[in-house]
């Protein structure tokens, strides 16, 4: 009897529960800390702003001295961005730009459309100012002591430029996955080794390599490409064994059937461990857990072993919502689910399937989501077509205007 298809969230919950985050840290210039995660909390050693500061570009004032909305005033100095000027006057103001530090006794800032510099050298104050207007107060932005960045978090341009404001140079984040990639199928043809009018009938371009790598690398992952590995048991067996060697992850696509040429799945049991799942999911179905023992022996360490689908989209599809989560884990990630937001749909889908189903979709000017018109698990030009994919319940059919969960590819690719 067959066994039912496994809930993606119970696969995924599954595959998370053996991802333990990886030994050790890294410590990298901030520079090029862009896509890591973050190991340890970034601290703020100062408060940021370190002082009261000017908004504007403008005048420095005591408020009350400036009531009247028609103020004359003798100038006293300039504070320029940079430096430091002296306690203001009674009765004058400070001409002062933006982020220059606030004088001692001054309450407002003016901005310099609001004031008249008259020939005499005095300024008229052509507004009312309020105790407090255009000043940034000191630590508004960042308290002295505080967690600014917290370890787990992937970072991004925002926070490398957040840490170099409180003066950190480098940083620790979590080391990169080193992941072993290869395809197996003797239909497989790399690109640019036989021209499209001479390929043998049966074969096909191996495209899941090229967007595997891709999606690895854009992860922080340290890929090791093996190639197209031939359909026989004996190049499969070398292929794992070289790879668990010095990997974290063994990540292949097709061949993890129960097919006469599908060598992966005994190879992978005689080396470690497998689990076939087929989970309830479309594009997808077929996917393997295991792992591969180093030198073939337990207790000598492991790698991870993960086996996509041979077809393109659900390769694709699969990685994103099993693999990318798992690789995320292993860095620590504290975040590994994507948002799904909702969104108008602007086609009808009649047809809702015994699966949970991730239909290919695109973002139209008028704020709705179009569908590709063909959902087959090998059309690869929906991927490359849409902007995300609806999250569609099993047996869930749609009708035009309903809301639907959307999950944007620009999230899941970043």
């Amino acid at each position: 009897m067959r066994a039912p298809l496994k809930p993606l969230d119970q696969a995924l919950a599954e595959l998370l529960a053996q991802a333990r985050p990886l030994a050790g840290e890294d410590s990298v210039d901030c520079f090029e800390a862009d896509g890591r995660v973050l190991r340890q909390d970034a601290v703020s050693p100062l408060q940021v702003p370190p002082q009261d500061n000017s908004a504007m570009d403008g005048y420095a004032v005591r408020a009350a001295e400036c009531h009247s909305g028609e103020a004359v005033l003798p100038l006293s100095q300039r504070i320029p961005a940079g430096s430091v000027g002296q306690p203001l006057e009674p009765g004058t103001v400070a001409r002062i730009f933006t982020g220059a530090p606030v004088p001692q006794g001054a309450d407002a800032v003016v901005m310099q459309e609001d004031c008249e510099l008259l020939d005499d050298g005095r300024v008229r104050i052509k507004a009312r100012p309020e105790s407090g207007q255009w000043i940034r107060r000191a630590g508004e932005d960042i308290q002295l002591g505080a967690t600014v960045i917290a370890a787990g978090t992937r970072l991004a341009p925002a926070e490398l430029g957040l840490a170099a404001s409180i003066g950190l140079a480098r940083l620790a984040v979590a080391p990169r996955p080193r992941v072993a990639l290869f395809s197996t199928g003797d239909e497989l043809v790399m690109p640019g080794t036989v021209a499209p009018e001479h390929m043998p009938a049966g074969s096909i371009y191996n495209s899941n390599r090229f967007f595997l790598r891709a999606l690895l690398e854009r992860m922080g992952c340290e890929v090791t490409d093996f190639g197209i590995v031939p359909d026989r048991r004996e190049a499969t067996l070398a292929a794992l064994r070289e790879a668990a060697g010095s990997h974290d992850l063994i990540l292949t696509s097709g061949g993890v059937s129960v097919g006469e040429e599908d060598h992966v799945k005994p190879a992978v049991e005689a080396l470690g461990q497998l689990d076939l799942w087929q989970i309830a999911v479309k594009p997808g179905k077929p996917f393997a857990y295991g792992r591969v023992n180093r030198d073939g022996q337990q207790g000598a360490g492991f790698a991870h072993f993960i086996g996509l689908p041979g077809n393109p989209v659900s390769s694709y599809v699969t990685f994103l919502l099993l693999v990318r989560p798992f690789v995320l884990r292993l860095q620590g990630a504290a975040r590994t689910a994507p948002r799904a937001l909702p969104m108008r749909a602007d086609f009808d889908w009649p047809r809702g399937d015994k699966r949970r189903e991730f239909l290919r979709v695109r973002i139209n000017d008028q704020g709705g989501l179009e569908l590709f018109r063909n959902q087959s698990s090998g059309v690869l030009t929906s991927a490359a077509w849409g902007d995300g994919v609806i999250d569609n319940p099993a047996g869930q059919t749609i009708a035009r205007g309903d809301r639907v969960q959307f999950i944007s590819f620009a999230e899941l690719l970043s």
